[in-house]
């Protein structure tokens, strides 16, 4: 079956006739100087505890998340990966009138949502010039590449709410989207989201790609946490230390909150692995300032040699990917690349807006980069 995350293995192996080992992976978006040896060593030393559980209460990793973020650790909660507490939230989100979601989505939100019934509100993300919906040539004829809202000079994504209009949203409805936006990569400011907060009764802001900013530029709202009650941000610790395998994240809310998502959830969410290997990476200086100094350049360059190549154009953003439009079918180029290259890119059709016309792919390194770009200039000229 068509995967509807990036990074199935096991079916670009299959596609490709090979091992999945010989996968070029550029679907998923994970940091590819990691796994930080601090992390293995980390590992390698907690698995003498394997035969015991783990601290229900996360009192070490809650301690060490809460110092970088200068908190309280009863602020903090971890999760098996950001996925297992975006569940929660959607709980939450479901008990409110309406939910208002930023479209494009990253298809867990859905899940979220619908398995607790919440009624959803699209807002479809629109580029900021011209007002234009991302994707809107989509729908239809897929020979005629319409108005699609494409980046042009001078343009930006905005949010496509109007903060404290009496029409926006009834009473009691809540707000979810992601900073950086999955899967423009658009990164809007702090004081662009600061409206909703007085406006919405709930707002869920995941963060995951957030730690690839380095923190002079991260627009993150975890300073304004304490402040606001209404507020969850969540976020993810695998993609930046590429340690998706080991499925941690955290949830960064009111306690009050959090305790009744501690009520709900089954006990040990975190392994013992898991736990030792974040707390060993949140101290590594030097892997953190060794990725904020290759993605950018390495973006930019990626970036650059895409928009080369006949029949596409990538779209600036802040994190780890880039979302790329194609005058063709991105499935079809999905399927030569495994054939004939084994690489793997993600295709956007979990993205209902944006159709069949864009793909998604990681900022990998730079020969892996190159690679990439040699095969699209073959398969596309």
């Amino acid at each position: 079956m068509q995967p509807v995350h990036g990074g199935n293995l096991a079916w670009a192996a299959a596609i490709a006739g090979c091992d999945s080992e010989a996968i070029l992976d550029f679907s998923a978006s994970i940091n590819p100087l990691g796994p930080p040896q601090s992390a293995i060593a980390a590992i390698q030393s907690a698995i003498s505890q394997l035969s015991s559980y783990p601290d229900p209460n996360y009192s070490e990793l809650r301690t060490a998340l809460a110092q970088v973020h200068q908190l309280s650790p009863e602020w903090i909660l971890p999760g098996n990966g950001s996925a297992d507490l975006l569940t929660w939230a959607g709980w939450d989100l479901s008990e409110l009138a309406a939910t208002y979601l930023v479209t494009p989505a990253f298809g867990d939100y859905w899940r979220a949502l619908k398995a607790f019934g919440a009624k959803v509100v699209e807002c479809p993300l629109r580029a900021g010039v011209g007002s234009r919906e991302l994707g809107a040539g989509d729908k239809g004829d897929k020979g005629d590449k319409g108005d699609k809202g494409d980046m042009e000079a001078g343009e930006q994504f905005t949010i496509p709410l109007t903060p404290h209009s009496s029409l926006l949203a009834p009473p009691n409805s809540g707000l979810l989207l992601n900073n950086p936006h999955n899967p423009t990569g658009w990164l809007w400011r702090r004081e662009e989201i600061l409206p909703y907060l007085e406006q919405f009764a709930l707002v869920v802001v995941d963060e995951a790609f957030m730690d690839f900013l380095p923190p002079a530029a991260e627009q993150s709202l975890i300073p304004l946490v304490q402040k606001y009650p209404n507020l969850v941000i969540l976020r993810s610790l695998t993609k930046f230390y590429s340690l998706p395998g080991l499925r941690l994240g955290y949830a960064i809310a009111h306690p009050e909150r959090l305790n009744c998502w501690l009520a709900r959830r089954d006990p040990w969410a975190v392994n013992t692995l898991a736990v030792a290997a974040v707390i060993a990476v949140l101290q590594d200086s030097q892997f953190q300032q060794q990725t904020w100094a290759w993605l950018p350049p390495t973006r930019s360059r990626l970036e650059q040699e895409l928009s080369q190549i006949p029949g596409l154009q990538p779209l600036p953003g802040a994190a780890n990917f880039l979302l790329v439009e194609s005058e063709r079918p991105s499935s079809k180029l999905q399927q030569q690349l495994l054939k004939h290259e084994r690489i793997l890119i993600r295709d956007c059709l979990s993205f209902p807006e944006l159709g069949d016309r864009y793909f998604r792919v990681a900022v990998r390194s730079t020969t892996e980069n190159e690679r990439l770009i040699k095969a699209l200039w073959q398969i596309t000229t």
